[in-house]
């Protein structure tokens, strides 16, 4: 099925409101049992947008390699993480929250237009939810792609320090090698403690024979 592509409209319709830098905001890494949530803010240069942006989801590996670098290339972009730590400690979605008002703190936006339909509560500038925004929004669009490779390139080079969880393919997510390895290798510093597999096999329950 073809999807529509998405557009420019959000943020002329900002700018033109009297916003003056509008970026858009994704995360990557809600999902997964290890490794950071990683969001982007990016604002696009409006002479100099990319073609082909789309959701990330619906790019192949390849092509979101390539407009990643185009992106980086045209656009000002602010890539910021939250932690395992920080994942477990307030949980995930309010982590992934954080890690975009680091984002858009760094690029100190005026307006934000964040994927979703919830805004989090510590933006520091206006903002509108947008329900599938990578999919309808260019700014959005781009945010995906940069903060999902970026996030990639992270669970790579992780998985050569802790081999055998194949994270270098599943990206942490719980795939069935991912969790067949979290039972045979245990947990790693990486692995989120507070997402039901992991917690599972940290505190099992020792079964007591009568």
């Amino acid at each position: 099925m073809r999807h529509p592509d998405p557009d420019f409209s959000y943020e002329t319709a900002t700018l033109t409101a009297g916003a003056s830098l509008v970026v858009g905001v994704d995360e990557a890494g809600r999902g997964p049992l290890a490794g950071p949530v990683t969001a982007c803010a990016v604002r696009l240069d409006p002479d100099r947008i990319p073609k082909g942006l789309h959701d990330s989801k619906l790019l192949t590996a390849a092509r979101r390699e390539a407009l990643f670098q185009e992106i980086t290339a045209t656009a000002t972009i602010c890539v910021a993480h939250a932690t395992v730590e920080e994942i477990d400690t307030l949980n995930i979605l309010r982590a992934s929250h954080l890690a975009m008002e680091r984002a858009v703190a760094g690029l100190s936006a005026d307006h934000a237009l964040i994927d979703g339909n919830m805004i989090p509560c510590g933006l520091g500038c206006k903002a509108t939810a947008i329900v599938k925004g990578d999919a309808k929004c260019l700014s959005i669009a781009a945010a995906s792609i940069v903060a999902k490779v970026t996030r990639d390139r992270i669970m790579v080079d992780l998985a050569q320090q802790h081999p055998g969880y194949g994270w270098e393919v599943n990206a942490g997510y719980p795939t069935k090698a991912h969790l067949a390895a979290l039972l045979n290798l245990g947990v790693t510093p990486w692995h989120r403690r507070s997402f039901r597999p992991v917690h599972n096999i940290l505190y099992q329950e020792i079964s007591v024979t009568p």
